[in-house]
Formats: C-alpha cells, sequence, structure tokens
C-alpha cells in the first residue's frame, strides 16, 4: 500500500504537535509545511524532515500529491483555507474550533461533502484516557445517565500574552472553550437546547486586551442534564502548570472527578519553580512518540490510510461552533439563549 502524504498548514506550538504526529506515523509521509513566517516553516518542515516548506497555502491546494493537511492556523481563520482545501480533493483535519460562527462551519462541511473528503475536527481530548474512560462508564450504564457535569478548562495570562500573537481576535471561549463544551456534551451524550452565560472584563482590559477574562457558561441538555462551563485566561503565571482541565460528573448512580493536568504523578522543582509534568498529553517515552494529543492526529491519519471515517466529524465541530455563538449571544444580551437547529 502507498503512502499517504501529508501537509500543516500554520506552524505554531500546535502545528508543529501535527508535523510531530505525522511524521512518527508508520503509514504516512510527512510532505510539506506551510507558514507566513518562512523562517518558521522551515525549521519545522526541516525537524521533521518534510519534503518542503512554503509560506502560501495555495501552494498545499494546488499540489496533487499532497492526501491529507492539518489546518492550524487561528480558530477565525479557518474557512477560506478549508474550502479550497476540500475543494481541491485534500481530507481535512481541522483544529478546534471548526470555525467562529455556524455560517463558515456548514460552508466548511458542504464543501468536504460535495468533495467527497474526510473532515475531522480535533477535539483531542476525545483521546484523553481520563474522560474517556468516564464516557466509557457513562455510555455503560453503569453510573446511569449524566445529569450535572462540570468543566474546568483555563490558562494563564501567558496565553494570551506570551503564546497567542492574535489573542485580541480570539477568547478564552473560542481557544479553550470550544473543547470544553465538546468535553461537556459528549460525556452528558446530548448536545444543549438552551445556554446562559456571563463573561466579565477588568483584568485583561487593564493590560491593554479589551475581551472577557473569563467565561461562565451554564448549558441544559434535552434529558434534563446539566452542564457547567468555565474558560479563563486570567490564571497567575506563577501556577504550577499553565493550563488547568479538571471535570466533576454527578450521574444517577455514581460520580467522577477529574484532575487531567495537575493530578501530581510527576512534581518537579528548579530555578522555574515548582510545577506539574505532562504525564498525558504530549510523550516521548524510549523514543516513540505518544500522548493523546498526539493520537487524536494519528487517528485523523489511520483513516486517511485506511479509508475509514473519523470518530469526530464536522457536525461535532458545527454543534460545538453553536453553543458557543449562543453563548456569546447570551453575554451581550443578558438572558439565556435557546438553541434552533
Amino acid at each position: 500500500m502507498a503512502r499517504k502524504s501529508f501537509a500543516v498548514i500554520g506552524a505554531g506550538v500546535w502545528g508543529e504537535t501535527h508535523a510531530q504526529a505525522y511524521s512518527s506515523h508508520p503509514e504516512a509521509r510527512f510532505a510539506a509545511v506551510c507558514d507566513l513566517k518562512e523562517e518558521r516553516a522551515s525549521r519545522i518542515a526541516s525537524k521533521y524532515e518534510a519534503a518542503r516548506s512554503c509560506t502560501d497555502w495555495r501552494e498545499i491546494a494546488s499540489d496533487d500529491t499532497i492526501d491529507a493537511v492539518s489546518i492550524v492556523t487561528p480558530d477565525f481563520a479557518h474557512r477560506e483555507i478549508a474550502v479550497a482545501l476540500a475543494r481541491a480533493g485534500k481530507h481535512l483535519l481541522v483544529e478546534k474550533p471548526l470555525a467562529t460562527t455556524v455560517e463558515d462551519c456548514e460552508a466548511i462541511i458542504a464543501a468536504a461533502k460535495d468533495a467527497g473528503v474526510k473532515l475531522m475536527v480535533d477535539f483531542h481530548n476525545r483521546w484523553n484516557p481520563p474522560f474517556h474512560q468516564a464516557h466509557d462508564m457513562l455510555r455503560s450504564g453503569e453510573a446511569g445517565a449524566a445529569r450535572f457535569v462540570q468543566v474546568w478548562l483555563s490558562n494563564t495570562t501567558a496565553v494570551p500574552f506570551g503564546m497567542l500573537s492574535w489573542a485580541a481576535q480570539s477568547s478564552s471561549l473560542w481557544f479553550l472553550g470550544s473543547h470544553a463544551i465538546d468535553l461537556t456534551c459528549w460525556l452528558v451524550g446530548e448536545w444543549p437546547t438552551r445556554v446562559y452565560a456571563v463573561a466579565p472584563r477588568g483584568v485583561l482590559k487593564s493590560r491593554g486586551l479589551d475581551i472577557p477574562d473569563f467565561f461562565q457558561s451554564v448549558l441544559e441538555f434535552p434529558g434534563g442534564a446539566v452542564g457547567s462551563v468555565h474558560n479563563s485566561w486570567i490564571l497567575p503565571e506563577s501556577n504550577p502548570t499553565i493550563c488547568e482541565l479538571t471535570c466533576r460528573v454527578v450521574a444517577e448512580k455514581g460520580a467522577v472527578g477529574i484532575d487531567a493536568l495537575s493530578s501530581k504523578v510527576f512534581e518537579m522543582a528548579d530555578a522555574k519553580g515548582y510545577r506539574y509534568g505532562d504525564v498525558l498529553a504530549h510523550l516521548n517515552i524510549q523514543g516513540a512518540v505518544g500522548g493523546f494529543t498526539i493520537e487524536s492526529i494519528k487517528h485523523f491519519a489511520d483513516c486517511v490510510v485506511h479509508d475509514r471515517e473519523p470518530l469526530v466529524p464536522g457536525e461535532a465541530g458545527l454543534e460545538v461552533t453553536r453553543v458557543a455563538c449562543a453563548v456569546e449571544q447570551s453575554v451581550k444580551t443578558g438572558a439565556p439563549v435557546v438553541i434552533e437547529r
């Protein structure tokens, strides 16, 4: 079987994760890296032995030797690239969120269907071991149906002020909330019908970034379950981890508690201070690349190589964006929003 060729558009922090996943997949050929910054594209291509690099994504679209592409551009810059690549016959793995408007999501899904290409959204926490175990427990009936799900996913200020040059065009809702909303709905097993949210401003605005400090969202589900989702960009940089991810599920006959990033399995203290090490997300063990953030990308590669349907289709991305848009509307109006489908 001839190996399929993969490319990455967007070579930032997470783009490199995609490059690492493809370069380590035994049945994939890592073909190209594209980034607006030529030096960055060239560096990632060289590091992970891609055949070439470029600065214009249209070169990827017109390359008939490339079978599939990861789109790892900023969350508001997905539609044009995704639609063009689908029309060019490329299978697509799009970083979360699929897009930041329902209209854009629908356009991407329609383009992929018309072209007959695979479309997956990288909600990688569905591969995160504790969340996967909680999902299995709920689906098995062991604990009964979920009645309340609380997901806390937040970053320190290092993310909006250091990691993301485009933070002013996004928010913790889109950057983090898309993951948290998907996790909540995946665990409940339904999409919500009504949301209510608040999003105060102050800390970030005082430092020149006029976006909400955090989003606190309540999701109501048709089966009676309730979700509580918290996403913040104002944790102090002295925090032991740059990201916090916790979850609490109360079900009919049981409960689940998850601390996914600071479980104290691995602690360290050095000149940088006291912090926790990553034992789940992104690992390199005896030269083998792994972790749930790698496994979701490898799943997409497997689907392309073996002609399978991805576990997280474009429609899941559409529903998450629909909920996030309702959250923004609720913040704006100060009232609950019924989600129309």
